[in-house]
């Protein structure tokens, strides 16, 4: 594990003084954003498998309510059925977890190389850099101690969080019309009855976008950076993914006012 942290650590390393040149101080910042754009532009091809299957589940959602109905009071056979349409369909369920679960290795060793104070008992040579004087290493209590949240440091997570905030916004915008293009069926049990508490779950989903703010107030400003950098890209990313989709629930919106002005 040293060995490949330190291997890690040389990576960023040698981004930054690739980037030093045009960033300067915050090359390592800088760094770390490119670092999280090449890894989701390696899983790209992933999410765009992902997309597709999301898609064919929305197309089978008709079949896949009639298989429950059928087999509501027998489990078994009802999950069966579904797994049997799935494969005939050659749809994976678990397609849509792919990109999220292979972006987490180089979420959590930027979060302990930026914890860590040595990396293969050498000195930790990354965490003096910072952005905008904000250390790399550091988090959002230390800026708030440093100054407060109007400091200089506390000002650098006032950007981020702002960004956040509107990256969260965006993606709870799309989250809200996806759903309402491809409304869910609610989950029942094999009394044929909602699942409780899985109507009040839906109704969560878009708001999860917003949890982002949480994790960048309490990880290094370092992982901070990564973790914003990746939800904008998702964000970007799903917009154009499911751009048919957004663009149908646009026509469904303005048909009453195209037909009005048919008739007219």
């Amino acid at each position: 594990m040293s060995a490949f942290m330190s291997a890690f650590a040389s990576l960023v390393g040698s981004l930054a003084d690739l980037l030093q040149p045009l960033f300067h101080g915050a090359s390592a910042a800088a760094a770390i954003i490119l670092f999280t754009a090449l890894v989701r532009l390696a899983v790209h091809p992933l999410s765009r498998a992902a997309a597709r299957g999301q898609k064919a589940r929305t197309r089978l959602q008709p079949q896949v309510a009639e298989l429950r109905k059928k087999h509501g009071k027998n489990p078994e056979r009802m999950q069966k059925a579904i797994m049997e349409l799935h494969a005939a369909e050659k749809v994976s369920p678990l397609s849509g977890c792919l990109p999220s679960l292979l972006q987490m290795p180089a979420f959590f060793l930027l979060y302990h190389l930026f914890s860590s104070g040595s990396i293969g008992g050498e000195p930790n040579a990354l965490l003096s850099h910072d952005l905008l004087g904000a250390p790399l290493g550091g988090r959002w209590h230390d800026a708030l101690a440093n100054g407060g949240v109007f400091g200089a440091h506390g000002l650098v997570y006032l950007g981020l969080f702002a960004l956040v905030l509107a990256v969260a916004t965006f993606s709870y915008r799309l989250t809200k019309r996806q759903m309402a293009a491809n409304p869910v069926a609610p989950a029942t049990g094999p009394d044929g009855q909602p699942v409780p508490g899985m109507g009040a779950m839906v109704k969560m989903m878009p708001l999860l976008s917003f949890a982002t703010l949480i994790t960048v107030a309490v990880v290094p400003l370092a992982a901070a950076l990564y973790v914003v950098t990746t939800t904008a890209w998702s964000a970007a990313e799903r917009a154009y993914l499911h751009r048919d989709t957004y663009r149908g629930t646009d026509r469904d919106t303005a048909a009453p006012d195209g037909a009005m002005a048919k008739a007219a």
